[in-house]
């Protein structure tokens, strides 16, 4: 690790009220994907206030800091994700979202903050720096296509060699970190069907083509399809999460829509499925006389963590918190778009719990009681100062 630890470590005890301020600021102020226009004003003008890190906009809701250190090297991407979700909070919190509907049930109001003070001390560590620190601050997480595409797309990461990430845990213990190698979330991919029938009255169905009758078909049929399409050494899940359709108990409609999630790790499945699925709609909507309409939409890759950089990243954690904060993860079905940072640099994304001890006050993500605790945010701004100093420093 670099010298003047104390120091540092200083520094980083002096952001942790501020943080927290942010923090609760975020939280009471949430925006939904693709509109976080105030919360990227605040983060915009936080950023200039902190000096030597150079601010712009890379979509219009976005922004990135550049911080150059006082020697060349290398680039590291640091990336806090800043939207919302559409959820009515019930917390009873004092800084409750005084938005109706919208509400930060994932802990990007506190990924944001303690991005925010990570900035805030690295900036002023810029003659310790040995190359440049980015600070992506980025949109829409949430909805596809996603907020890092968009900034990739835009150049943030052009030159970029190594990219770090994190996020908070509502259900995982207060301070422990999570980390593994290869991949960590799946690919997140969308589809939606619509079935087209003839309807009728339900005391003569032999007159109509029930649309109803095949869906229930095509659910089951799609859940078959792991279980007698994929090797059961790789996972995947295919989700059928919305079916509609008829107005009244005795009327047969002429359509129905449905619709769900498919989260993968091997692109051979990934790409089969929706050959697969449009095969079956395919052959049972023609065997009873129906059409169909599929839309099948890839959205996020995997995340894959790159040996090297996960390794320094495991190594800091260790070293700053001690080995009882670190435990070696598993790969999860949610998705993340951290993804797109990781396809464009080696990356690394973590994990880091901010549950209670009581296991009754810890809600999952994006539910309307979710919290986390904050004595956990100080602990993820010094993985990022800790991770970005040894990773530039040490090369």
């Amino acid at each position: 690790m670099i010298e003047r630890v104390v120091d540092i470590q200083k520094l980083i005890e002096a952001v942790e009220e501020e943080v927290i301020e942010w923090r609760r600021h975020f939280h009471e102020n949430p925006e939904l994907s693709f509109q976080e226009f105030e919360t990227s004003n605040y983060v915009y003008e936080k950023l200039q206030s902190f000096g030597n890190i150079e601010v712009s906009r890379v979509t219009p809701t976005s922004v990135m800091g550049r911080l150059f250190g006082s020697q060349p090297g290398k680039v590291l991407g640091l990336r806090a994700d800043m939207d919302a979700l559409p959820i009515q909070e019930e917390t009873g919190l004092p800084f409750s979202s005084k938005n109706i509907g919208v509400m930060h049930a994932c802990g990007h109001d506190g990924h944001t903050a303690m991005l925010l003070g990570a900035a805030k001390v690295l900036s002023q560590l810029q003659v310790e720096i040995k190359g440049e620190v980015r600070f992506f601050f980025q949109h829409a997480e949430e909805l596809n296509p996603g907020g890092a595409q968009e900034m990739v797309k835009a150049g943030a990461a052009d030159g970029l060699d190594g990219v770090i990430g994190l996020h908070l845990g509502s259900q995982g213990p207060l301070g422990k970190f999570s980390l593994c190698y290869g991949h960590v979330t799946a690919a997140c991919d969308d589809f939606d069907i619509v079935i087209q029938g003839k309807g009728g009255h339900g005391s003569a169905p032999e007159e109509t083509v029930d649309p109803i009758a095949i869906g229930v078909q095509l659910v089951n049929g799609i859940n078959q399809f792991i279980s007698r399409k994929v090797d059961a050494s790789h996972r995947a899940v295919i989700t059928v999460a919305q079916f509609h359709g008829g107005t009244a108990n005795n009327i047969i409609p002429d359509k129905v829509t449905l619709g769900g999630t498919v989260r993968t790790f091997d692109p051979e499945v990934r790409k089969d499925i929706p050959i697969w699925m449009e095969k079956l709609t395919k052959g049972l909507t023609e065997a009873h006389g129906a059409t169909y309409q599929l839309n099948y939409d890839f959205g996020y890759s995997p995340t894959i963590n790159e040996e090297q950089i996960t390794s320094m990243v495991e190594k800091v954690i260790i070293e700053t918190f001690g080995e009882e904060h670190f435990v070696r993860g598993t790969a999860l079905m949610g998705s993340e778009d951290f993804s797109a940072f990781a396809e464009a640099a080696p990356g690394c994304f973590a994990f880091l719990g901010a549950g209670s001890h009581n296991p009754a006050e810890n809600y999952p993500h994006h539910h309307p009681k979710f919290d986390v605790k904050e004595e956990a945010l100080i602990l993820g701004v010094q993985y990022f100062v800790r991770s970005a100093l040894q990773y530039l420093n040490e090369n």
